[in-house]
């Protein structure tokens, strides 16, 4: 499928482009990067999670949305301003390197995304398999869906980014098609089936404390815009489009998800809402009947493919910048020599996204617990990322920033303490929060052993001294 012949020769970062041409030259504009943005983010776990939260708070989900937003704007600048200004394809490895020193990077990128696409990817599998079987009993054996769609989607990013960006732009706009669609019908009441008798607004207590602790549940509507930043190398005029491809796709989605959890409400009952683990399949029949099974295999597909194929694109290329910084096994840094993809890195990724699902099964109580578990760790590198952008300011406070955080400091305070409060907030039912912790904390604890032992036995560097910034950018 693709040339067996490999390169060791890394595609060239920004700041040499001018005086070393790459092979392929960048190919990603502003509908990509945006098809990036979004379409990592709305996930399955993302639709049954906003439903789950607003069956909880019922319109008062509202709040800890729009809160969850104003957080996802924090790390949408900082992100910014930190790939604009170390253009590397190791993102989050690359920044806090210069800025933390070499536990920190290989801990929050690890954390924040290896493990993520452990327990999100698996989890997004996982809930595309049940849909498809709940719709379709028995057409499918157990689990082909679910493995299907990952080697599908991992052959074909091992053809390289142009074929991704085909793909994931079409896969965003279906998917954000379908959710408004269902949204709007909702709202306007404009669907097959009647909608709910009672009021919506009659229970609604907005400074209840349900409402302002589902905060941590609402933000993961919103992460992963970042993974337009690993991308930089590939990206075209990415002083505009990884700013503002971010920036519209969480206010996308914040528009998207605010329709979509009210519509819901007003089909389906609060308590149905919060207990189902398949909420979005309630949603769907409630609005349309029969019909809306349709809707909602499409949305299910092209959400699951899509949360896939920009993982399998973007976190290969993290592991690449991050074995060009020394910080991972050298063999992550091979190319195939046609495609110039991460082959190595994509393979690892594809194995350690499959691997949960043989040992989870078809257990539906566990989506929620990965997810959360998720959340935990890709938090963890939020807070780092906010770090990052303080300390690096303090220390080059005149190189040059392509993109500078407005008001800041503010947006990176604000990020923070808003993240520590969410993490503290995590589990949405006491008899969940030994298990998120456990499973999140075991996960980060064994990554920080290797990363110590790595550092210390491989890299033979000091945990916390960063890296000179111009030694990085010097990289090739």
């Amino acid at each position: 499928m693709h040339d067996p012949e490999i390169s060791l020769t890394p595609p060239v970062g920004l700041a040499q482009a001018s005086a070393v041409a790459r092979k392929h030259k960048p190919s990603l504009g502003m509908t990509a990067l945006l098809a990036v943005a979004i379409g990592l983010v709305v996930s399955q776990g993302v639709m049954v999670l906003m439903l789950q939260g607003a069956g909880i708070a019922g319109l008062g989900f509202l709040i800890p949305l729009a809160l969850a937003f104003v957080l996802a704007l924090t790390y949408v600048v900082s992100f910014a301003e930190l790939a604009l200004m170390i253009p590397r394809a190791g993102s989050l490895s690359s920044y806090t390197e210069v800025a933390l020193g070499q536990f920190p990077a290989i801990l929050a990128t690890f954390s924040g995304y290896v493990v993520v696409a452990m327990f999100a990817l698996s989890a997004e599998l996982l809930l595309l398999d049940l849909i498809i079987n709940e719709v379709y009993p028995g057409a499918f054996p157990h689990m082909l869906i679910a493995y299907g769609v990952l080697v599908v989607f991992t052959l074909l990013n091992l053809l390289g980014i142009d074929i991704f960006a085909r793909l994931q732009s079409a896969l965003a706009l279906i998917m954000v098609i379908v959710l408004l669609a269902l949204g709007l019908a909702a709202v306007t009441g404009s669907g097959s089936e009647p909608a709910l008798s009672t009021s919506i607004t009659s229970d609604w207590n907005p400074m209840g404390a349900s409402v302002m602790t589902l905060v941590a549940l609402a933000i993961w509507g919103f992460v992963g815009a970042e993974f337009v930043c690993p991308l930089v190398e590939e990206s075209r005029n990415p002083k505009r489009n990884i700013p503002w491809s971010m920036i519209l796709g969480v206010t996308i989605i914040f528009i998207t998800i605010a329709l979509y959890s009210t519509g819901a409400l007003l089909y389906v009952p609060q308590e149905q809402l919060a207990s189902s683990t398949l909420p979005h399949y309630l949603f769907a029949t409630a609005l349309f009947g029969e019909a809306g099974k349709v809707f909602l295999v499409v949305a299910a597909i092209t959400a699951t493919c899509s949360t896939v194929n920009t993982s399998l694109a973007a976190i290969p290329r993290m592991l690449y910048g991050m074995a060009v910084n020394g910080q991972a096994f050298p063999q992550f840094k091979l190319l195939s020599k046609k495609y110039q993809a991460p082959w190595v890195a994509v393979l690892f990724v594809a194995m350690i996204t499959g691997l949960p699902v043989i040992f989870m099964g078809d257990d539906p109580a566990s989506i929620g617990l990965l997810l959360l578990a998720a959340a935990v760790a890709w938090l963890l590198a939020y807070i780092i990322c906010h770090l990052d952008v303080i300390a690096l300011r303090r220390r080059y406070p005149d190189l040059q920033r392509p993109f500078k955080t407005p008001f800041y400091p503010l947006p990176q305070i604000l990020g923070i303490v808003g993240m520590l409060v969410s993490i503290y907030y995590v589990s949405p039912a006491p008899e969940m929060t030994a298990s998120i912790f456990y499973s999140a904390g075991a996960v980060i604890g064994l990554v920080s052993i290797i990363a110590v032992l790595w550092i210390k036995l491989v890299m033979r560097k000091p945990l916390f001294t960063p890296e000179p910034i111009d030694k990085v950018l010097a990289r090739k």
